[in-house]
């Protein structure tokens, strides 16, 4: 069935995907009739988007409605349930319908299990968590053939390091790599992936790390440069909740006895067991009770920023205690 369903927080590979669909759906020629956008301020955009994915598509191509962060999948209304139980069955196979939405959909509603039942796509679009280092490498790598730019293993690496979960900002340094590299097909190693990726010799894991050593001026300044690179504090706080949450279940798991990688990962939900070692070093210098004491002042400092609190003076606020936590021995 012509019908898409997208969700989830990765803007830009959505907005990739909604393009590739845009274009092997419509005749350029013809798009400005056949191709319409409904964004959910619109009076009944629901109901006006199923009417026009009924009507036929004007000269060449296909039709496209593309339904813009609607909430069909999280709230739905009878009369739009009823006209979606109605329409989605019998839509022309010439006409596609597109639903996006920021916000997971809700299996247990009847309109989400009528559009799984319907949708020739059902994807989601979401962000690695930043912690996930493995999984940021691997995305550099795929990228990186779809772009069509060769880097050797430590330039993946380091790239990660770099971009991490950024889609948009991933595909910027791969472009400008690719133009510097022009017709060589040799692989390009660190040295120009430093040279040509400014912007982000800092990030929140190394801010993780900083306040994990307890040193107070470059963890300031780390966050800083966060801050000003406009990077979202609830994704620096939600990385750093993720990072001292690892670092606690590997500490606790080996303080309790257990000496192998592979149950060590498995309990931790680290993916890679190999990773576990190195783990293991970066967590020997505090004790359990003080990775203890850390979770519950990230935790208020997560309420703190959902409730409105400034925002700078907050996160020095708890990074500044979080410092002077790690510093006792």
């Amino acid at each position: 069935m012509p019908i898409y369903v997208y969700w989830g927080e990765d803007d830009f590979a959505m907005e990739k995907a909604i393009a590739i669909l845009r274009d092997r759906v419509l005749d350029p020629a013809w798009a400005s009739f056949n191709y319409t956008t409904l964004s959910p301020d619109q009076a009944d955009a629901a109901i006006a988007g199923l009417n026009q994915v009924m009507t036929p598509p004007f000269g060449a191509g296909s039709r496209l409605v593309w339904l813009v962060n609607t909430t069909i999948c999280q709230h739905c209304p009878d009369n739009v349930l009823s006209e979606l139980a109605r329409t989605l069955p019998v839509i022309p196979e010439d006409a596609f319908l597109l639903l996006t939405s920021r916000n997971k959909p809700d299996e247990r509603l009847k309109s989400t299990k009528l559009l799984k039942q319907f949708a020739a796509e059902f994807r989601e679009f979401s962000l690695i968590p930043p912690w996930k280092t493995e999984l940021l490498v691997q995305s550099v790598q795929t990228t990186a053939q779809t772009v069509g730019v060769k880097l050797t293993p430590k330039a993946i690496e380091i790239l990660a390091e770099a971009v991490g979960n950024d889609t948009r900002l991933l595909y910027n340094e791969l472009e400008k790599i690719q133009l510097y590299a022009g017709d060589s097909n040799k692989p390009q190693d660190i040295d120009v992936v430093t040279q040509l990726v400014k912007n982000t010799n800092q990030n929140s894991l190394q801010l993780a790390a900083a306040m994990k050593s307890g040193d107070t001026a470059k963890a300031l300044a780390i966050l800083a440069n966060l801050i000003n690179a406009c990077e979202p504090s609830l994704r620096i706080v939600a990385t750093l909740i993720g990072q001292f949450r690892t670092w606690l279940w590997v500490k606790l798991i080996v303080e309790s006895g257990e000496r192998n990688p592979q149950a060590i990962a498995q309990a931790a939900e680290v993916s890679n067991p190999k990773r576990i070692y190195f783990l293991q070093q970066e967590v020997k210098s505090l004790s359990l009770q003080q990775l203890i004491d850390c979770l519950p002042l990230l935790l208020e400092l997560e309420v703190n920023l959902k409730q409105g609190a400034a925002e700078m003076l907050i996160l020095q606020t708890k990074i500044i205690e979080i410092c002077q936590l790690c510093q006792r021995r």
